[in-house]
């Protein structure tokens, strides 16, 4: 427009000079065009983007993110359990071993999910098996086009119909249909060897829960009976000093001494709270949902074990679902090795399909059909094959050394635990021996006390190693229970009900 209206005013010659000056700032704008829209391109480039109304990030490194209201007011609602706690609060009047464990077994997350993942490898094996089977096929079609030979003259539009089915089938390629096949099958059978693994772990968890919590009950009745003693003997040292016969030396130290087994009593307390909570989420529950419950913890049998290290670490080699599952592995590891090598042979496949044409408004309809067996020779593929094939068989010896090591800590962990056990049943017995000479001792303390003849603290000093020694049985006693669970863990033969092969008398009744 600016360069008819200049030409209009002016002659001939400055139409041309001007014509020469418009493609100089058509050239121009050309270059200025582009660079002007990529400024404004760049200049409405956004910043960080906000989420429900707030800053994505915070502002600095050293600045925390505000959340957004919905986020900051509304706690997310917790999870859910699988189990109801409904359904099972009846059982906590008189909570069993055996009672515990089915609770855990079917509302442990560990264990459900276990499940959970050998259900997804159980599917994984059935879709690797349908390589065996051949591909069937079936789809339409419905096109329309215009400027292609048809079968009339005419330039219309034609509109096709088609239906296709087809069929294809791999014949032979050297062992990796099978190598696929058989990998899958080894990772279900180590998903399942994992989840018995759980299973093992969550019985072992429980029961720890479970004794570590009627220890911890033990211990506070413990406690409150030597709070009880240490009340009575205040009570005896304030006495006194009204008659005479003692001094306030004497109250003082009965006072100390009642002052300490309270904290005591307060701590156990706290060690039973605790231990509560730790047997909840054992279970499955969150640990501020179950209110105070009793249990009944089973008999001490008061007896060893008649298998030896030996015949154990046998049976563990041959038991421990997690070994297993570390074995499954390396063998899931070699079908990857043999997969990866056929991958790099020939393979050799047939198919065929069957078509059925129709056209708008054209009698009758057009059959197609085709066959091909086909032979796919990799040739070059940047050697990726053959690092592939590299890769697999370190991997499968890396699986190897990996399943030989567990070995060597499945035997250890079984001596470790077999020695542990020894010990604990040993100081059973010690402490038994322990606590029947201290409550003797404090008997004739007391007798001596009363009678005039002792002092207060030799009175005090028998009390606190009396104390000292039922504590020492409780451990003992909580300590053979869970080393006899720990040994028949890592043995591979813990029972699913709170049971135990290794001692069948501490069964606990259902």
């Amino acid at each position: 427009m600016i360069r008819f209206i200049f030409a209009k005013k002016t002659g001939h010659k400055n139409r041309i000079a001007v014509f020469s000056r418009s493609r100089a700032a058509g050239k121009f704008l050309i270059i200025l065009v582009p660079v002007a829209a990529g400024w404004v391109c760049f200049s409405c480039v956004p910043g960080l983007p906000n989420v429900q109304n707030v800053p994505a990030t915070s502002s600095g490194p050293g600045i925390p993110w505000t959340p957004p209201a919905s986020v900051s007011d509304k706690p997310p609602a917790r999870q859910i359990t699988a189990i109801p706690i409904e359904q099972v609060l009846g059982k906590f009047s008189k909570l069993t071993l055996a009672m515990a464990v089915d609770i855990a077994l079917q509302n442990n997350p560990a264990t459900r999910a276990a499940w959970a993942d050998a259900k997804a490898a159980a599917a994984g094996y059935g879709s690797a098996q349908g390589a065996w089977y051949p591909t069937a096929g079936l789809s339409g079609n419905f096109s329309r086009y215009k400027g292609l030979p048809t079968t009339s003259d005419s330039a219309d539009p034609v509109t096709e119909y088609a239906v296709t089915a087809s069929l294809s089938y791999l014949l032979f390629d050297f062992g990796g249909r099978s190598a696929t096949v058989e990998l899958s099958r080894q990772a279900l059978l180590a998903a399942d060897w994992t989840h018995n693994a759980v299973i093992q772990n969550t019985v072992l968890q429980v029961e720890t829960a479970f004794f570590n919590y009627a220890g911890a009950l033990a211990m506070l009745d413990a406690n409150k009976t030597s709070l009880s003693e240490a009340e009575a003997n205040l009570a005896a040292a304030k006495e006194r000093r009204r008659l005479g016969v003692a001094t306030k030396a004497d109250e003082l130290q009965a006072q100390t001494a009642y002052s300490e087994v309270k904290l005591a009593v307060q701590g156990a307390e706290g060690q039973v709270r605790t231990a509560k909570g730790a047997l909840a989420v054992a279970m499955g529950f969150f640990a501020d949902l179950l209110n105070e419950f009793v249990i009944e913890t089973p008999e001490f049998p008061g007896n060893g074990l008649s298998a030896t290290v030996d015949k154990l670490i046998v049976q563990a080699l041959a038991s421990r679902p997690d070994l297993q599952a570390a074995r499954a592995q390396v063998l899931e590891s070699e079908a990857r090795v043999e997969q990866a090598r056929s991958r790099m042979l020939p393979s050799l496949s047939a198919g065929g399909s069957l078509s059925r044409i129709w056209l708008k408004d054209v009698p009758g309809f057009n059959d197609t059909y085709s066959l091909a067996l086909t032979l796919q020779i990799p040739v070059f593929t940047g050697f990726s094959q053959e690092y592939d094939l590299i890769k697999a068989k370190e991997e499968a010896d890396a699986a190897r050394e990996r399943a030989r090591s567990f070995e060597q800590t499945v035997v250890f962990q079984v001596f470790s635990a077999h020695s542990a056990f020894l010990t604990a049943n040993e100081r059973v017995k010690t402490t038994d021996d322990l606590v029947a000479s201290a409550l003797e001792s404090e008997e004739v303390a007391l007798g001596r006390y009363k009678e005039g003849v002792g002092n207060i603290l030799d009175l005090l000093s028998a009390q606190r190693v009396l104390a000292n020694a039922r504590a020492v049985q409780i451990n003992a006693r909580l300590d053979w229970f869970i080393s006899l669970a720990q040994l028949a863990h890592d043995v591979g033969i813990l029972g699913v009900h709170g049971d135990n092969p290794l001692a069948p008398q501490t069964i606990s009744s259902r």
